[in-house]
């Protein structure tokens, strides 16, 4: 498999020899021992600016789990586990009973997707391990995984491993095309599927077999052969009660095959009594660190530590871990909506490079790229944050907030991310992007309840907040902690965790990235690794100059913003577009002060009037009440005014 030349075993510990092996361990067609390619990798990347990173991350990490620990042994040591222990068995019991059978998931996931579209358009690649990317791979065929080549992996790595290997550009329109193909296939067996990639996805198809007289198995097989047909690439699948255990089947029987998991209590609880707890979805690579620590590595050692899971649900999530013993999850499958999307934004990645014009080029195409998704997805929002990624492979962001919506012009979003970027400088980095939070969806029909008596409805309550609010009642309860809360689908931090050594926009674009600077050792690795300054104040207006300014403007903004004192940005914070009215609607040039003024105008006793007289269907259960809760309102407001 590798060359019998290559260096001795690492004298890494083996935690980090593991991280550095990177996030794509458990990809189909690798061997099962993976430790000599392990070593290989750690060996190769050694005197890179990433080793160093990775090193440090694994160095926090372990610092981290030995502090865990410390807690463990003290909640412990005090704790009546017997009668935890009998409350979660009783709390499983009771999860076991609300199991759902009744419908049929299906988790589709193309094989080596990139690859076998490059097949497609040069078969003489057919029986030769090549792979797909640049200075980092995207995807790698079955052939080149056979010696250790996955996605997410520098290419100079992954010619250490495989010296045969071929490599091939991305093509992404292309792969987007066929995207597109096998998805309108799928939405024929589901038109409400979720997609959860370009190449990947969930299908109910309980209704479709239901209608159609069809076997679940039978019904995936005539998915794939269609596929097959129509596209001349393969599919793999799983089938079972929920989208957990259909994404672990889709594994079972790749490439080109599908795994139906019997609909049976019994044989899924089997099933993941031995699975690795770094199989379950949801799972990341630190979230596993810190498992195997209390002694979790399989789905069925959960049971064993319920008590410490427990009282330290916190750092594991004990709802997540106990579904997950037990093989529950969600059935529900459903396409992303856009009320529930939170941000829209665009990244590059690239050579390391310093110059500070060159790096504003590199963020003007992110602005233009962010423009365009802004307008034809009709977004804004009021939060843009600036991400950047050093050539230590450290990564940062910098927000800003505002009291309006963000223009999407890429003029106006550039002077926003410059803004955010001068007082970092100097700093050498390979990845730069910019992302729009706290959305509004321009396409989103005006309610028609605006006004006096909008402004007195009562807000339906956020989950999080209804979390919060039950928080107590369940706090000291573990039957209730699990039954009361909402399904998990992931430990906590694993949304937000670094588990890719690479980002995918790395994976990407990684034909931009010159593996000799990945590969190159850092010649001064702690007098580079300076962390970036304070950003400005989040409220701080400070107004960048144009894209076209001359550089005298430039330099004297730069000069202006670079390390400023919070509180110097306190003091020059300015009202932005003024303040709306929440009765009327209107955008008042004022202050605080004004405002309330105008809000007193608005609720004048013949608003209240109108609003009253508003004729409200007569209910047999509603009881007359003395006051309204607008006069309850009124009165408390003038009271505390007098």
């Amino acid at each position: 498999m590798v060359e019998s030349s290559l260096p001795k075993p690492s004298p890494d510990s083996a935690s980090l020899v593991r991280r550095l092996a990177g996030a794509s361990v458990t990809k189909a067609g690798l061997d099962n021992d993976q430790s000599e390619i392990n070593r290989i990798i750690a060996e190769a990347s050694k005197g890179s600016k990433f080793y160093e990173n990775e090193k440090r991350k694994d160095k926090e990490l372990s610092e981290r789990i030995e502090r865990i620990l410390k807690q463990r042994d003290e909640v412990l040591q005090g704790a009546n586990t017997r009668a935890i222990e009998k409350e979660l068995d009783h709390t499983i019991e009771v999860l076991e009973s609300q199991r759902d059978l009744s419908q049929y998931i299906v988790h589709v996931d193309m094989d080596a997707f990139f690859a076998n579209v490059e097949l497609l358009d040069d078969p003489s690649l057919a029986g030769k391990p090549f792979g797909v990317g640049g200075g980092v791979m995207s995807t790698a065929s079955y052939e080149a995984r056979k010696f250790g080549v996955r996605s997410g992996m520098p290419t100079f790595i992954a010619k250490k491993l495989c010296p045969d290997l071929i490599v091939v550009y991305s093509h992404y329109a292309r792969y987007n095309e066929m995207s597109n193909k096998v998805m309108s296939i799928f939405r024929r067996y589901d038109p409400t599927m979720y997609a959860a990639g370009c190449d990947e996805g969930y299908l109910n198809i309980t209704k479709y077999c239901r209608e159609h007289n069809l076997s679940p198995d039978a019904c995936v097989q005539e998915i794939r052969e269609t596929v097959q047909k129509e596209t001349q690439l393969t599919v793999s699948a799983g089938i079972a009660p929920n989208k957990m255990l259909a994404k672990i089947c889709s594994d079972k029987k790749k490439p080109n095959g599908q795994f139906h998991l019997e609909f049976e209590p019994g044989v899924i609880k089997d099933f993941m009594k031995d699975l690795s707890i770094r199989k379950v979805p949801g799972v990341g690579r630190v979230n596993e660190r810190l498992l195997e620590a209390i002694g979790i590595h399989t789905c069925g050692d959960i049971i064993q530590h319920r008590a410490a899971l427990y009282l330290m649900d916190k750092q594991f999530g004990l709802n997540f871990l106990l579904n997950t013993h037990l093989g529950i999850a969600s059935n529900v499958v459903q396409p992303i909506t856009r009320d529930l999307r939170k941000s829209i934004g665009a990244e590059r990645t690239f050579s390391p490079i310093s110059d500070r014009y060159r790096i504003f080029a590199k963020l003007e195409d992110v602005c233009a790229e962010l423009e365009k998704d802004m307008d034809s997805g009709g977004w804004t929002g009021k939060t843009v944050t600036l991400k950047f990624k050093l050539d230590t492979f450290q990564v940062f962001t910098r927000a800003k907030s505002f009291d309006r919506w963000v223009s999407s012009k890429k003029e106006d979003l550039f002077a926003i991310g410059k803004e955010l970027l001068i007082p970092e400088l100097p700093v050498t980095i390979r990845l730069i992007g910019l992302r729009v939070t706290k959305l509004k969806d321009l396409r989103e029909k005006p309610s028609s309840g605006n006004g006096i008596k909008r402004f007195f409805e009562s807000a339906p309550s956020s989950p999080r907040k209804r979390q919060r609010l039950d928080s107590d009642s369940v706090r000291n309860d573990p039957h209730a902690r699990v039954l009361h809360q909402p399904m998990e689908d992931a430990m906590p931090g694993f949304h937000e965790e670094e588990d890719m050594p690479l980002s995918q926009a790395e994976i990407e674009d990684g034909e931009d990235l010159d593996s000799e600077n990945v590969e190159s050792p850092a010649q001064s690795i702690e007098s580079s690794r300076r962390a970036p300054v304070s950003a400005p104040s989040r409220m701080a207006t400070y107004k960048a100059p144009a894209t076209g300014s001359s550089e005298k403007e430039r330099d004297e903004f730069s000069s202006s913003t670079s390390r400023k004192p919070k509180s110097a940005c306190r003091d020059e914070v300015e009202p932005t577009e003024g303040l709306t009215c929440p009765i009327c609607q209107k955008m008042l040039a004022t202050d605080n002060q004004g405002l309330n003024a105008h809000i007193d105008f608005c609720l004048s006793k013949s608003a209240i009037a109108e609003a009253q007289a508003d004729p409200q269907p007569e209910s047999p259960l509603r009881r007359p009440r003395s006051r309204t809760p607008v006069d309850t309102w009124w009165t408390q407001r003038r009271r505390r005014k007098t």
